[in-house]
């Protein structure tokens, strides 16, 4: 154990709220916009690829994607968002969190137009390269998750530490309804320009030449908010636990801290030497780090594993569940352009009314109720509205009966977001030692992706209903077994969640063990 705490550590966690600590929201912050943008516009346009490249005009029905074309197209960026989680996760810890910062946004920024410019003379070689470039463009999003919140970990002071780190993850909420608006203003604008007669009515001129374009642009737009926030990025100084307790130079942490800060830090050179350096006796797969947050890892990742799988099916196949309760038309009632304004619309009432307000009320809350409470309550709210979807499904989806099921089911993302979908975020940021915060805080992210992998591949096929699937899909357990499935992995997150230790207004160092208790009271008299 430490002989206590670095003044410069001691000074963050004592700071004031201020200006700086809102520009690092914003700086940390924009890059989880692009992310949620870039993850979830895809569910916006895979029914009009669908329309573009696998129309046959005999048929009665319009294009739709086939189902491993559609599973790739929809998953690949979740397996790139999880490999990098994993490798920039590590690499945050053994190069610094900035200098590896600047990279995965240009990695996002260059994919993501990429992902618009795919290119290929058949629907194949499109698709394919399409795949290709959101695998890469996933990769760099990975990086953003361990990244983001250990420099806001770190930055922030003790007190309003969970509220800034869950202010960085509200951004996705904004990045989501972005989306939305992108998609519904460029439908709206091609719709007014081509307009064309629904499917039933003619099915050659339902799909205008110009739609190509159309998600190509949708597609390319997640580049403007991560380039604008390239430079300030760079501006960041390494953080002060990084440059103190893991490159052991205290002296430059007070620097860097004392202008941002506009305060004097002292530190002494030797200082640094007296305090405990997480993980430096031990790794990651050593038995000090098993006995010390073995349980912790266990709780990060499985509670995460669970929420994912939830929440991205929600998340990722909005547009078929509209369809089937009803909410959506038909997609022969309507053009290419017009279903996609559509399904845009729905999903931008989903995100204004449901999901970004349960990110701001988690904002709001956390350093008051705690982030094992919330954790908890989330699990178990969204237990309860899968359920009431669920038992009474049938009665949802017969007509006049529509606006309830989507008020029921904007609660659910209203409690994933006011809940566990924040505070798996949140948490392992907060609990480990800092020589292996960022390492992880990405496994327990990549634990997450690899729910939402489940998710987005098994919701798929487990909704397609018992009697008469998609065609192309096999028969699958129907979308109300299916919410049956979903509430049971929330039941089994809070479950989970009591392994979760609470971290609020508790010193980073205290909470992963580097700085004993009774010591940090010494460092901060009350």
């Amino acid at each position: 154990m430490a002989g206590g705490q670095l003044n410069v550590l001691s000074t963050l966690d004592q700071a004031k709220t201020q200006w700086y600590h809102f520009m690092a929201i914003v700086i940390a912050g924009m890059g989880f916009f692009t992310d949620a943008y870039d993850l979830f516009c895809i569910s916006l346009v895979t029914k009009l690829l669908g329309r573009v490249y696998y129309t046959d005009d005999s048929k009665d029905t319009p294009g739709a994607l086939p189902p491993n074309v559609s599973a790739a197209v929809t998953g690949v960026a979740l397996c790139g968002t999880l490999a990098g989680q994993l490798f920039f996760g590590w690499l945050g810890d053994k190069l610094g969190r900035k200098s590896v910062y600047g990279f995965t946004l240009i990695l996002m920024v260059v994919c993501s137009v990429a992902s618009g410019l795919s290119f290929g003379h058949t629907a194949k070689g499109v698709v394919s390269t399409l795949c290709f470039f959101r695998f890469w463009l996933g990769f760099g999003i990975g990086g953003d998750y361990p990244l983001s919140a250990t420099i806001m970990s770190e930055y922030a002071n003790k007190r309003t530490r969970g509220a800034f780190i869950a202010a960085v993850f509200a951004m996705q909420g904004f990045g989501i309804l972005f989306g939305a608006i992108v998609a519904l203003a460029v439908s709206a604008g091609f719709r007014h320009a081509y307009p064309a007669p629904s499917y039933s009515d003619d099915h050659a001129a339902s799909l205008v030449p110009q739609a190509d374009y159309v998600w190509r642009i949708i597609l390319m737009f997640g580049t403007v908010p991560a380039a604008l926030t390239y430079y300030w990025r760079m501006k960041m100084p390494e953080t002060a636990r990084y440059t103190a307790l893991i490159a052991r130079n205290a002296k430059q942490a007070a620097a860097d801290m004392s202008k941002v800060l506009h305060t004097t830090i002292e530190e002494s050179v030797g200082r640094v030497e007296t305090v405990a350096v997480g993980g430096e006796e031990w790794g990651l797969f050593s038995r000090q780090f098993l006995r010390r947050h073995g349980l912790h890892l266990l709780a990060t990742t499985s509670t995460w594993f669970l929420l994912d799988i939830a929440f991205y099916s929600q998340n990722l196949f909005q547009k078929d569940i509209f369809s089937k309760v009803g909410w959506i038309p038909p997609a022969k009632s309507m053009n290419a352009l017009e279903e996609l304004y559509r399904i845009s619309r729905a999903q931008a009432l989903i995100a204004l009314c449901g999901t970004i307000p349960g990110y701001w009320f988690t904002v709001g809350f956390i350093e008051i109720m705690g982030r094992f409470w919330i954790q908890i309550m989330g699990f178990a709210m969204m237990t309860a509205f899968m359920l009431g979807l669920a038992i009474p499904y049938h009665h949802w989806t017969t007509p006049g009966h529509h606006t309830g099921f989507i008020v029921m089911y904007g609660f659910t993302f209203f409690f994933a977001n006011f809940g566990p979908n924040s505070t798996t975020f949140i948490v392992p940021a907060e609990i480990y030692p800092a020589r292996l915060r960022s390492t992880c805080h990405g496994i327990s992210a990549a634990a997450g992706k690899a729910g939402a992998i489940i998710g987005a591949f098994g919701f798929l096929y487990a909704a397609q209903d018992q009697h008469k699937p998609e065609p192309g899909y096999p028969k699958g357990i129907g979308i109300k077994n299916a919410l049956f499935v979903l509430a049971g992995t929330n039941f089994l997150g809070m479950i989970m969640t009591l392994l979760v230790p609470e971290s609020k207004g508790k010193s980073l160092e205290v909470i992963s063990q580097e700085v004993a208790g009774d010591e940090e009271e010494a460092a901060y008299p009350s």
